[in-house]
């Protein structure tokens, strides 16, 4: 456990310490640096991002499978609710993972991560990369992301800023696997409780789902964010 408060430390101290963050909403999936041969997968993800202005929501379906035994492409297709209530498509994204070294083989976990984001209907471009770290105690998993994303486009601003994401995890039983998850990003820090599951079919086929609601708590207006994840690997 004192190695494990260590490590949070020293992220908590790296996240206040930061000053360029990710636009948009930073609530999202929290990254494994691990691939499975042969997987393919179909997922669903929904953020719901409640401030005192209103309600934005954004919705993304993904379709992806691996591509050997280390990577795994997938693509998605996004929409997103604003202030206003209008819905509707809000871009496209290809992503790649990348398993850098064997489950078990050093003393942590680590893989990569690389995305590329095209806004529809404006001349915006986002291209993401980062780090996936992962280490197991016992029964519990402590993960965490670092992205460095540059933004650019005729319509908005050039720009590198980061994000961080980290989730310690309590693998209480496969369906049920209680967590504590935390978010950095623009103007945000915050932290909350999550929910995974896992089922397991015959074979491969496996249904995972994740449940998340994080508050901001460095700013004193109402900022709250509620995140919902079903993949059907199969």
């Amino acid at each position: 456990m004192r190695f494990i408060s260590v490590i949070l430390l020293g992220v908590l101290l790296n996240l206040v310490n930061t000053h360029a963050y990710a636009d948009g909403i930073v609530v999202d999936k929290v990254y494994h640096p691990y691939v499975l041969p042969f997987e393919r997968e179909l997922e669903w993800r929904i953020v719901s991002h409640q401030t005192g202005s209103g309600n934005i929501l954004a919705q993304r379906i993904g379709l992806g499978s691996a591509i050997n035994d280390t990577m795994s492409l997938e693509g998605y297709i996004i929409g997103e609710r604003d202030d206003n209530g209008d819905f509707g498509l809000a871009g496209y994204e290809v992503e790649l993972r990348w398993q850098l070294v064997e489950q078990g083989r050093l003393w942590a976990d680590w893989g990569a991560l690389f995305e590329l984001e095209k806004h529809h209907n404006s001349d915006v471009y986002e291209a993401t990369t980062g780090f996936l770290w992962e280490k197991e105690f016992g029964k519990s998993s402590l993960t965490m992301n670092a992205f460095l994303v540059y933004e650019w486009g005729g319509d908005i601003k050039n720009e590198w800023e980061s994000e961080y994401r980290a989730q310690y995890r309590y693998r209480y039983r496969s369906e049920f696997q209680p967590a504590l998850e935390l978010f950095v990003g623009e103007d945000f820090f915050g932290v909350g409780p999550g929910f995974i599951g896992l089922h397991r079919f015959n074979g491969q086929r496996q249904l995972k789902w994740e449940v998340g609601f994080i508050t901001e708590i460095s700013q004193s207006e109402k900022n709250h964010s509620f995140r919902l994840a079903l993949e059907f690997e199969f």
